[in-house]
C-alpha cells in the first residue's frame, strides 16, 4: 500500500510497498517514485469520498492496472477523510497469465473445430490439401505447404502464403534430401523445429517472394493407419522461432488435416475401384448389328445409383447369317447386392454363348449355376435370338418367368409373344416355351422388365402403369426406330411416376428397318433409315 496526498507527495507506505517501490519514501514525489500509469491514476482523482474516487478513476479512462518490476498489478484507490489516497496494489500477474492462456486455448479450440468442420466437409483430396495449406498459413505461420505422399516420381505439393491463395504443383524431388520431410511422409515423429536449419530448405519449398526463412516446422499428417502426408510451416526471418507449445498445436491441427486427407484419398481409391467395376456392370450401348436394329435403356431404382437388378445384353453372332442373342433379365431385389448377382448371370450367359441356339439348355445350365452358388436371390429372364432374313427379321423368344415380350405390327396392333416359363435360381428344374415371330420392315419386338408395368403413379399416385397402358403406348410407336421406342416408353413411365419411388426399369427394342442402308462396314455404326 502507498498513501499520497492530493498534491502527489508520498505520506506513507507499508513494508510490501517498500520492497516493491523502494523510491516511494515518505516525502518523495509520487510521480518520481512509481510508474507513470499509477501517478496518472492519482492525478485523475478529484472528487471527495471513496466511491467518487473510484468513479473518477474509472471514467477518466486512465488504466488502473500496469506493470511494476515485470509483474502486472491492479491498483485500487481508497480516499481517506483527510484527502489522502491509499493505493492498494494487488499482484495480478498469475491471474492475467491464466486469463490469457484460457483465451488462447479457447481461440485454438475454436480454430481446430472450424478446421475439422471445413476439412471433413469435402472428400476431394485436392480441396483438403488447399484448405490445410491456407488455414495453416493464416493461423500458424507466414506460409505453409501441404505435401502428399509421392506419386510415381513426383511429390504433390500445395503452397500458400498468408493472405494468398493455395497453389498446387508436382515436384520431381527426393523428400529425403530435406531434413525431417522424408521421415514425416513415412509417419515418423516430427523433428523439433529448433533442430532444423532453415538454410537447408530447398528452393521449391520457399514460396516466391517469401524472403529468408527464420524458422521451419515439418510435421506428419497422420492418416487412418497410413501416413497422409506432411505439413511444412515457414516463418520469415525476424518473426521469431516456433515455441514448443506452437509445435504441439501444429501437430493437433495436422492430426485433423491428416484424417481428412486420408479419408479423401480412401474415397478417391474406392471411387476409382467402383468406377472400374461399374463399367463392367453397366448395360452396353446398343447399335445396329447385321441389319437388325437394337436399342436399350436402363433406369436404376435410385438416381444416385448406376447399377441394380435389371440388365440386358446383345451378343452379336460370330458367324455371318447366324442370329444375335439378346438377354434381358430382372434379379430379385435392387441396389449393389442385386447388381453382384446380375454380373454373375451376365458372365454365365456369356460363357454359354456356344449354346445360344438352344434357349432351354442355356436356361437349365444357368439355373444349375445359380443354385450351386447358394444365392438366396432368383431372377426372371427372356432370351431373344434375332437374325435378318431378306427384308424381315426372324426372332425366337423364350421367357423364364419374365413379362411377356410384345410385338408392334405395321398396322398398329400390339400382340404378346406366346412364350412363358419358370424363373431361374429358385427351383431345381426350369421349364420354358419358345415362340418364333417374324418382323416385317418397320415392325418391332419390345422386351421390358416389370419395373415399367408396376410403376405406381398417375393422377392419384397409386395406380400401376400396367400392361394394357404399355400396349396402348406402343401402338403409337409404329414405324419408330428401336431407339425412339425405348426412349418413348421410359419417358411415359417417368411421367407416370412423377418423381415417386420406383423399381429398376429396363427396355430393349428389336426392329426390322423399313429401308436399310449400311453406313459402315460390319454394321458397327448406326445406319440411315428412310420411310
Amino acid at each position: 500500500m502507498v498513501v499520497a496526498d492530493p498534491t502527489g507527495i508520498v505520506v506513507q507506505r507499508n513494508d510490501a510497498a517498500q520492497a516493491l517501490l523502494p523510491a516511494a519514501r515518505p516525502g518523495a514525489r509520487l510521480a518520481d517514485a512509481v510508474p507513470r500509469w499509477l501517478s496518472a491514476a492519482h492525478r485523475s482523482i478529484r472528487l471527495p469520498g471513496p466511491r467518487a474516487a473510484n468513479e473518477a478513476a474509472d471514467e477518466s479512462g486512465v488504466p488502473l492496472s500496469g506493470v511494476i518490476a515485470e509483474r502486472r498489478f491492479e491498483a485500487h484507490p481508497s480516499v481517506r477523510d483527510d484527502g489522502t489516497v491509499a493505493w492498494w496494489l494487488v499482484d495480478d500477474t498469475d491471474r492475467q497469465l491464466a486469463r490469457e492462456a484460457l483465451h488462447m486455448e479457447r481461440e485454438r479450440t475454436a480454430f481446430l473445430a472450424k478446421a475439422s468442420s471445413i476439412l471433413l466437409s469435402s472428400l476431394n483430396l485436392g480441396r483438403c490439401m488447399d484448405v490445410t495449406a491456407q488455414m495453416a498459413a493464416e493461423n500458424l505461420a507466414d506460409a505453409a505447404l501441404a505435401i502428399a505422399p509421392v506419386r510415381g516420381r513426383r511429390l504433390p505439393v500445395v503452397t500458400c502464403l498468408r493472405g494468398g491463395t493455395p497453389s498446387a504443383s508436382q515436384e520431381a524431388v527426393d523428400p529425403d534430401e530435406v531434413p525431417g520431410l522424408g521421415e514425416a511422409l513415412r509417419g515418423f515423429p516430427p523433428v523439433p523445429s529448433r533442430w532444423i536449419d532453415p538454410s537447408t530448405a530447398p528452393e521449391w519449398m520457399i514460396p516466391e517472394g517469401f524472403g529468408p526463412i527464420g524458422a521451419i516446422v515439418i510435421t506428419p499428417l497422420p492418416g487412418h493407419g497410413v501416413p497422409a502426408g506432411a505439413l511444412v510451416l515457414l516463418r520469415k526471418e525476424g518473426s521469431g522461432a516456433f515455441t514448443e507449445q506452437e509445435e504441439i498445436f501444429a501437430r493437433l491441427f495436422a492430426a485433423r488435416s491428416g484424417a481428412a486427407m486420408s479419408a479423401a484419398r480412401l474415397y478417391a481409391e474406392q471411387t476409382e475401384i467402383t468406377e472400374v467395376l461399374m463399367r463392367e456392370l453397366l448395360p452396353p450401348a446398343l447399335h445396329q448389328i447385321s441389319g437388325v436394329d437394337f436399342a436399350g435403356s436402363y433406369r436404376p431404382s435410385a438416381d444416385h445409383e448406376r447399377v441394380g437388378g435389371d440388365f440386358y445384353d446383345v451378343h452379336p453372332a460370330t458367324v455371318e447369317g447366324e442370329p444375335s442373342l439378346v438377354t434381358l433379365g430382372d434379379v430379385c431385389g435392387k441396389g449393389l447386392e442385386a447388381a453382384v448377382l446380375t454380373g454373375k448371370i451376365r458372365n454365365t450367359l456369356h460363357a454359354l454363348l456356344p449354346l445360344a441356339d438352344d434357349h432351354q439348355r442355356m436356361l437349365s445350365l444357368l439355373n444349375t449355376a445359380l443354385l450351386s452358388s447358394h444365392h438366396t436371390r432368383f431372377a426372371t429372364l427372356v432370351l431373344a435370338s434375332a437374325v435378318r432374313e431378306g427384308n424381315e427379321v426372324l426372332v425366337r423368344l423364350t421367357s423364364a418367368g419374365h413379362p411377356t415380350p410384345v410385338i408392334i405390327r405395321a398396322n398398329g396392333t400390339v400382340e404378346a409373344a406366346d412364350t412363358h416359363g419358370t424363373l431361374v435360381g429358385a427351383l431345381p428344374d426350369v421349364r420354358s416355351s419358345t415362340a418364333t415371330v417374324t418382323l416385317a420392315p418397320g415392325e418391332s419386338c419390345v422386351l421390358y422388365t416389370d419395373g415399367i408395368t408396376e410403376a405406381r403413379g398417375g393422377p392419384l399416385g397409386d395406380s400401376q402403369f400396367g400392361e394394357e397402358r404399355l400396349k396402348r403406348a406402343l401402338a403409337g410407336c409404329v414405324g419408330m426406330p428401336a431407339e425412339g421406342i425405348v426412349e418413348h416408353v421410359q419417358m411415359l413411365a417417368s411421367q407416370w411416376l412423377a418423381g415417386r419411388r420406383h423399381d429398376d426399369m429396363a427396355v430393349v427394342a428389336i426392329s426390322a428397318p423399313r429401308t436399310h442402308h449400311l453406313s459402315a462396314v460390319n454394321g458397327h455404326t448406326r445406319g440411315r433409315y428412310t420411310a
